[in-house]
């Protein structure tokens, strides 16, 4: 039977790490978490319940989970975010395909919680994404802090039954200061891959973005708070594009 490395990066997830590890103890055969040097106790919390801790200063999203995922000793890696956990029938997914032999790669349905409700509109579900692949059959790739893995083979990719559960924003005011954080981020990391801003983008693009989001992707069925996600992700597009406008001005 193939062995499974559950490969997890972390950096002050103390309220979330017990739960994601629980999920995935019937299954994995190793579980590596890379701590970006927290200072509450996740590394603690982790090493109690099995997982083996390497510290690493954070590089990136992408290189972060590079690295993480080339730690692991078995072939096949399970990749998390320490705010995810597996619902029960994941994990009797992942088991079954576990005991009839593994083979290509595997994409599951991401459900996210929000301030205590589920959201399952507002173009945040199904947000299926490839997290149990064989470590050399691929990178982790994407523009940061918005990461995706690509197998560099022709492999086929089976989709699992049961959702990959993610406990994304326990309060509005998390989610604003998330904002704030990753568009510096974003900004950058797109003017290093040469994308440019303009006045054109700042405007119109944090008006699509919001009736993709509550109306295409039909964000009022999430009631109040698909109103508050599409709001924010707006103002997550304009930051975003004026903060590169501001870069490219001041190069």
């Amino acid at each position: 039977m193939d062995k499974i490395s559950v490969v997890i990066i972390t950096l002050n997830e103390e309220r979330n790490i017990a739960r994601c590890l629980k999920s995935v103890r019937i299954l994995a055969d190793e579980v590596i978490v890379v701590d970006s040097l927290s200072n509450d106790a996740t590394k603690q919390i982790a090493e109690s319940l099995g997982a083996k801790v390497i510290e690493q200063a954070f590089l990136g999203h992408i290189e972060q989970k590079n690295f993480a995922k080339n730690q692991a000793s078995n072939d096949w890696i399970l990749s998390l975010d320490a705010d995810e956990s597996l619902s029960i029938e994941l994990q009797e997914s992942i088991l079954e395909a576990k005991k009839s032999g593994l083979k290509g790669g595997y994409s599951m349905n991401r459900l996210t919680n929000y301030c205590g409700k589920w959201i399952r509109h507002s173009g945040w579900y199904p947000d299926i994404k490839l997290r149990l692949f064989q470590k050399n059959d691929g990178e982790w790739t994407g523009v940061n802090p918005h990461d995706r893995y690509e197998l560099s083979s022709d492999s086929v990719i089976t989709h699992l039954k049961g959702d990959l559960e993610h406990f994304s924003f326990y309060s509005m005011d998390e989610h604003r200061e998330q904002i704030e954080k990753f568009s510096d981020i974003s900004s950058k990391a797109k003017f290093e891959k040469g994308i440019r801003s303009n006045w054109f983008k700042v405007m119109l693009k944090p008006v699509a973005k919001f009736l993709k989001s509550f109306f295409i992707k039909q964000g009022f069925r999430d009631g109040y708070y698909g109103w508050i996600i599409a709001t924010y992700s707006a103002y997550a597009t304009y930051l975003k594009y004026s903060k590169l406008l501001q870069i490219q001005r001041s190069t």
